[in-house]
């Protein structure tokens, strides 16, 4: 009779014969044995860093999503996967009967503004398994006028949207898939306007190649970069999309900022809409947890607001079990 894998550690479902752990939070993947078929100890998994928290005052940058990187043990385990996807034996996790500890990264801390100060928001945490490292997303970027200083948006994992700015100079967006890795594991941040009405902040980078940010106009916002969907738990869920930005009134919009990313669950900007009741200091909307997202930029007029958070990561791993 042919072994396979036994372990514990996380949330465990199963999707046909193949078994999932799904961490939310840090534990340990235990193997207790492995498999009598080599190929079967390559294990498929997905690993999301958390999503970077969008910047503040004045029209401050989506947060930039957590890391994505997935590998698949093909053609053992043939799931639908994201375009991003490193078939094995490209960084392959090879498992052995041991613990592995498992990190998941936090995302990043809410900008608040002070009366003289300009918050960039917090950049999400690592989140880690075996060999597999993604990378915190980068916070938005935060700013205001001339008395103000102007900080681009962070690099990581997706880097953070820059602010947008009434003044001469507004910021730019962070660098992503920073450090390095392959296939990418996110995209850059989208830069801010000069430009009115909206001075809008740039919009978070996302896992998506498609469509990696988008920048600040002074007409449009800049939304939150798309993430990716994959069938590793067995449905399709959306991971790693960045934050919208966050703009200064008055702009004739009666929620104000841009939406997250469509795909990802990027959290949506803040606002500084017009008229001031409907829109102005609007707060940034926290990426989901467990999604890697983006949080979405705070907004200011009259009124500065906070931005959202970043939305927690996650780790999940598959493997055959009958």
């Amino acid at each position: 009779t042919t072994a396979f894998i036994e372990a514990t550690g996380g949330t465990i479902t199963t999707s046909g014969d193949f078994k999932i752990h799904t961490f939310t939070g840090d534990g340990n993947f235990i193997v207790s044995r492995v498999s009598c078929t080599a190929a079967e100890n390559t294990v498929s998994y997905v690993v999301v860093a958390g999503g970077g928290a969008g910047g503040t005052r004045y029209a401050g940058g989506g947060g930039g999503a957590g890391g994505f990187r997935e590998g698949r043990n093909n053609p053992i385990d043939s799931y639908t996967a994201s375009p991003l996807v490193a078939n094995a034996p490209t960084n392959a996790v090879t498992i052995t009967a041991t613990t592995f500890p498992i990190s998941v990264g936090a995302g990043g801390a809410a900008g608040y503004p002070g009366p003289c100060a300009s918050n960039r928001g917090g950049s999400g945490s690592n989140s880690v398994f075996a060999t597999i490292t993604s990378a915190g997303g980068g916070g938005g970027g935060a700013g205001g006028n001339s008395n103000r200083p102007i900080n681009p948006g962070s690099n990581g994992g997706s880097g953070g949207g820059g602010m947008g700015n009434c003044g001469t100079a507004a910021g730019t967006g962070g660098s992503g898939n920073t450090p390095p890795v392959s296939p990418a594991q996110g995209n850059g941040g989208g830069n801010g306007t000069t430009s009115g009405p909206a001075y809008g902040g740039g919009g978070g980078g996302g896992a998506s190649q498609g469509r990696p940010f988008t920048d600040g106009s002074n007409t449009a916002y800049g939304k939150g970069g798309a993430g990716v969907p994959t069938q590793i738990t067995g449905s399709a869920v959306s991971y790693a999309g960045g934050g919208g930005n966050g703009t200064l009134a008055p702009y004739p919009a009666p929620d104000g900022g841009a939406n997250g990313s469509t795909c990802g669950t990027g959290g949506k900007g803040g606002g500084g809409g017009s008229p001031a009741a409907s829109g102005d200091g609007n707060a940034g909307v926290a990426g989901t947890a467990n999604r890697g997202g983006g949080g979405g930029g705070g907004s200011s007029s009259s009124n500065a607001s906070a931005s959202g958070a970043g939305g927690k990561g996650v780790v999940i791993i598959r493997y055959k079990f009958q």
